[in-house]
């Protein structure tokens, strides 16, 4: 199929059914217990910092482990599987001073899943496979201070953060991706640059892609780092026509539900949630089993609250295989008509009927 296809094949499943979504690559990465020689390889093997637990690298260095990924995900039922990208920008990459390598990581980490895509559709046509282009938040944030001395002072610019999302997204697109997934959003700020460099590529002549937005409550208060309530988040970024907004991380589907069911109230597009499993334990471990998580997200689904399921940290493949099954014919969530408003937001929203 052709991107354009994969595309309208996109939106006709998300008619049709649930969708599923992949588990978490960390915990997949740490069983495989690799070396640091396991993630410089050839290519970074004399590079002045140490790589180990740059994850994002091993698709330059270890591109069979990343395509086995994708590949048991599918297996287990996942309609669409993330590049492994999540920290593929020149910010995050500074860290292991491999900015230079960011173009190269999101182009073959794009390519690498839509090999493997493209076999599971062509293997099972009446379920095609998609590839989600996973672009995370960065490890700066445009709008709280990293310095308690200092409230006005930031670690980056608006400017850098854009530039550094454009770079990732443009690359992610020519990889061959079928949607934008801006993912574990803490700060709002940072989430409107990376929407703001999407729809710029299209001035530069890239075809549109679906962009699903996923914010992350941070704790039991309900809101994200930077302080937005769930209506809030999402007055904040409707103005992108996403595809998909939802939550994702920080919470196991048990603390998250309530604030996906304020989603489902005023999001008037689809909805998608990705829970860890459960909180971590005092080792850092994730202790709720496979059924569990498919027992909430299967609550979830049939009360109408979901349109994308999927896991987060600490969820497996079996995670996903056991909540394929159980949302499994299961109707979507439908999309509510919202009357028109003046819908606005700060830390907390405001709605003006018209």
């Amino acid at each position: 199929m052709t991107r354009t296809e994969r595309i309208a094949a996109l939106h006709a499943a998300a008619r049709e059914r649930i969708l599923v979504l992949d588990g978490a690559w960390g915990v997949m990465i740490q069983r495989r217990e690799l070396s640091e020689e396991d993630f410089r390889g050839d290519r970074f093997a004399d590079h002045g910092h140490p790589q180990k637990g740059n994850n994002d690298l091993l698709i330059l260095t270890r591109p069979d482990i990343v395509a086995e990924l994708h590949d048991v995900y599918y297996a287990a039922g996942a309609d669409i599987s993330e590049t492994n990208t999540f920290s593929a920008t020149t910010i995050a990459q500074a860290d292991y001073g491999l900015e230079d390598a960011v173009h190269d990581l999101n182009v073959e980490g794009a390519r690498i899943a839509r090999q493997v895509a493209d076999h599971w559709t062509a293997k099972e046509p009446h379920k095609p496979r998609f590839v989600a282009g996973a672009i995370g938040p960065t490890n700066r944030t445009l709008s709280i201070s990293p310095d308690v001395n200092d409230p006005g002072y930031r670690a980056v610019s608006y400017d850098e953060v854009y530039a550094a999302y454009s770079q990732q997204a443009r690359a992610l697109h020519q990889g061959g991706v079928d949607l934008f997934l801006i993912e574990t959003v803490f700060d709002t700020l940072n989430c409107k640059a990376a929407i703001k460099a999407i729809k710029d590529l299209e001035d530069e002549g890239y075809e549109p892609l679906p962009l699903w937005i996923s914010g992350t409550i941070t704790d039991r208060s309900g809101r994200t780092l930077s302080g937005q309530t769930a209506e809030a988040f999402w007055n904040s970024v409707r103005h992108a026509r996403p595809f998909a907004v939802g939550f994702n991380c920080a919470l196991g589907a048990d603390l998250m539900r309530p604030f996906i069911a304020d989603l489902a109230r005023v999001a008037d597009t689809l909805v998608a949630a990705y829970p860890n499993a459960g909180l971590p334990n005092a080792m850092g471990q994730y202790d709720e089993e496979p059924h569990e998580t498919a027992h909430h997200l299967e609550e979830w689904a049939k009360s109408g609250l979901v349109n994308i399921v999927g896991g987060c940290c600490g969820t497996t493949p079996d995670h996903i295989r056991h909540t394929a099954q159980e949302v499994a014919g299961v109707t979507p969530r439908e999309i509510p008509e919202r009357p028109v408003a003046l819908r606005l937001s700060g830390l907390e929203p405001f709605e003006a009927p018209a």
